[in-house]
């Protein structure tokens, strides 16, 4: 049997439950039942791509309800639970894909030039970064992006430690000093006492001065600061201590001589 002309009509009827296609066509006023290979020339030659309906095996059934009930018992929506699957399907990784985020500000060369610059002042701060680096570069930084990026390379704020002024000759004097007494027992200790004063000043020099620092290198000469310890007015606490023992604070308001310390400290 052959299919020609535009008289003709054609109609697909699907039955559920057996899935069969029955092709009718009319042509003067009579209907012919087409068989399936007939019903696909018509559709091979009219250029006709008609959808079938794919039964759904247990298998599968199985699975849509796997993922209904993976759904509502994590409530979570059953579009998240698809794509996730569909990941797992296309490269086996159900990980997160993270973006790259916001852009940095600095470039890497920035970067270096805040470390130098913090290195070479150790006592500048943070604003003074930024300012720096806007007037070198005209990258225009805040204070907390200054602090992060010297974060990462090991450069923290931190007060630095004080000292007094000490000579080549003083230095070369306490090494010599620590290295005759580094062998004591605890029994020659226990014959020496050690007394120092404490200074109350009545001047307040409560400023704050930070550094950038490294961990590990908090008595590193470039973290110190040599500070004369007498200045101004204020007063002299002095004390002694030795090995189980300690003396009494003495406050002294005159200059500290020989004798007083012999017989008042000591």
């Amino acid at each position: 049997m052959q299919i020609t002309g535009n008289h003709q009509m054609a109609r697909i009827v699907r039955h559920n439950d057996e899935s069969v296609r029955e092709g009718y066509i009319r042509n003067g006023g009579k209907e012919v039942k087409l068989f399936t290979s007939a019903l696909k020339a018509f559709q091979c030659n009219n250029h006709i791509v008609m959808a079938q309906r794919k039964r759904l095996d247990d298998f599968l059934r199985s699975r849509i309800i796997g993922r209904l009930e993976v759904s509502e018992g994590l409530g979570i929506s059953q579009s998240v639970i698809s794509r996730l699957w569909q990941r797992f399907q296309d490269d086996g990784n159900v990980s997160r894909c993270y973006s790259t985020g916001r852009p940095r500000v600095t470039t890497p060369n920035e970067d270096r030039y805040l470390s130098v610059t913090a290195k070479r002042n150790r006592r500048s701060t943070a604003s003074d970064l930024s300012r720096q680096l806007s007037s070198a570069t005209g990258t225009t930084v805040s204070r907390q992006t200054v602090y992060r990026r010297l974060g990462h390379i090991g450069l923290y704020a931190r007060r630095p430690v004080r000292c007094v002024p000490l000579t080549a000759t003083h230095c070369r004097l306490r090494l010599a000093w620590s290295r005759e007494h580094a062998l004591w027992t605890p029994q020659h200790w226990s014959c020496v006492m050690f007394s120092d004063e404490s200074r109350f000043s009545l001047q307040s020099d409560s400023r704050r001065t930070f550094i950038w620092s490294a961990p590990g290198t908090r008595y590193h000469q470039e973290n110190t600061i040599e500070r004369h310890r007498y200045g101004g007015a204020g007063w002299l606490v002095w004390g002694g201590i030795i090995l189980g023992s300690r003396t009494d604070l003495h406050v002294q308001s005159v200059t500290m001589t020989g004798h007083i310390y012999r017989d008042v400290i000591l």
